[in-house]
């Protein structure tokens, strides 16, 4: 006895249907979307406030990373966020 398996969908097909069920509400991306941002905006504020506070601390230190790339970097977490909610939103 052979069992007939059933015939899978065309790619495009399982495409939409796939889209169709795990798709998100627009309230879900507005909230994600709006999460992240807000993230990555106090992110880079207080990230920078708290820099420009401890400057002296950091420039005693003698450390290899210094205001600069302490800097560079809070920006770059920040632009990272940032992206984030935008890729939220329109994916």
């Amino acid at each position: 006895m052979t069992q007939q398996e059933p015939a899978t969908p065309p790619f495009q097909e399982a495409l939409k249907q796939d889209k169709a069920q795990f798709e998100d509400c627009t309230p879900c991306r507005i909230v994600g979307t709006v999460t992240f941002i807000g993230l990555g905006a106090f992110t880079y504020i207080s990230g920078h406030s708290q820099i420009r506070a401890s400057e002296a601390a950091i420039r005693a230190s003698k450390s290899m990373l210094g205001m600069r790339s302490r800097g560079a970097a809070i920006t770059g977490m920040s632009a990272v966020m940032v992206g984030l909610g935008v890729y939220r939103w329109v994916s």
